[in-house]
């Protein structure tokens, strides 16, 4: 029997999880001991993705909460480090770019437990990023460097990570779309709650530090949506820390009625939003590829991104948020003609990329 713990703390780890999970479970040989951190806490950025998605119930909820990223980074790292004591796992799993990814690897290898890295190997080569320093620690630290992609196993081995170390394994997040777009279809009501008709509405994300903590950015980001809403219905399900930095600016009074800034939605209502937008503009790096694994168009509101397949492809499009009025450009030349010369390909895998996590766990354990 291999024991696993599989550490999680925020949204994107729980779609990535929830996917993994449940293959993990599905084995009679693997025991998978779920943790999470806390990162995520409130019931719309955390539980109502375990209930919609099945996920198990975590094991362990080290309840760590908001705060600085030292702090919290330093709390996560405690309390991992006394479960893995404890537990004694022959892995470690750990998901992304958080927060929550750098603390378990780290907690793992300091105490000589294996490190298995999914989604290793991106790189958008901004620093600025705490991510970016996330992923690249998170990567050197790590025994099994499971790649979504050709691109990020290209990075890895310019980095000096052996071959042997690193699978490409596909994205697990294009399993979890497969697997739950039916289910969001027939019980997401999302469009009729917000009086929304398919393709006519944009659905926007805004979260990232560089873009919320930056009173100018923020406020020429929401200009500009606020813009384009006068032409199309923007939807924005709003991120804790967004609210909290449009409070201190006191922006939201000034916005259009068309400009629907909604509470965090689940999983299943995400799905539904981004398959029926006309196009999305987002800083996430999640939402870019769900945009692209429904065929919307994105515009991504960053200088960079990780996943420079879907820039190749035409599906993405970055736009630098520090001009209002680029932004606006590009969304009403994709409200007149939505990315008609993109691509079709399939760089993430074909939706097993579940099945070979769990097969390189299983082979290198062996």
């Amino acid at each position: 029997m291999i024991k696993i713990v599989t550490i999680v703390g925020a949204r994107p780890q729980f779609v990535k999880a929830a996917a993994v999970s449940r293959v993990l479970r599905g084995h009679p040989g693997v025991k998978e001991i779920l943790l999470h951190t806390g990162q995520h806490y409130d019931d719309q950025m955390s539980e109502i993705f375990f209930h919609e998605m099945q996920i198990p119930k975590p094991d362990v909820n080290l309840g760590v909460g908001s705060g600085p990223q030292g702090e919290q980074t330093g709390q996560m790292l405690s309390g991992i480090e006394k479960i893995l004591i404890q537990e004694k796992p022959q892995w470690v799993l750990v998901y992304g770019d958080t927060n929550s990814t750098l603390a378990g690897a780290l907690a793992a290898v300091k105490l000589h437990i294996p490190v298995a890295h999914v989604e290793a190997g991106l790189r958008s080569f901004n620093k600025a990023m705490p991510e970016e320093i996330n992923r690249i620690l998170t990567d050197h630290m790590s025994d099994l460097l499971l790649a979504p992609t050709k691109t990020a196993v290209e990075h890895l081995l310019l980095e000096g990570i052996s071959v042997h170390s690193i699978r490409n394994v596909g994205d697990v997040m294009y399993d979890a779309a497969l697997f739950y777009a039916p289910q969001a279809e027939k019980k997401s009501r999302i469009l009729e709650g917000l009086s929304l008709t398919p393709k006519g509405f944009v659905l926007a994300t805004v979260h990232r530090a560089e873009n919320t903590d930056d009173p100018i950015i923020l406020e020429s980001l929401f200009q500009a949506l606020n813009s384009i809403s006068k032409d199309l219905p923007v939807v924005l399900p709003l991120h804790p820390r967004t609210r909290s930095s449009l409070e201190k600016l006191n922006i939201k009074k000034s916005l259009n009625s068309s400009f629907k800034m909604i509470d965090p939605v689940g999983y299943f209502d995400m799905i539904k939003l981004t398959q029926n937008a006309r196009f999305v503009m987002t800083d996430s790096g999640g939402l870019q590829k769900e945009a692209f694994f429904y065929r919307t168009p994105c515009l991504t509101l960053r200088t960079e991104t990780e996943w420079v397949e879907l820039v190749d492809l035409g599906w993405n499009e970055l736009v630098p948020p520090v001009s209002k009025e680029a932004i606006i450009s590009k969304a009403q030349a994709l409200m007149e003609k939505p990315t008609s010369s993109a691509k079709e390909a399939s760089p993430y895998g074909k939706g097993q990329a579940s099945v070979k996590v769990l097969d390189a766990l299983l082979n290198i354990a062996q």
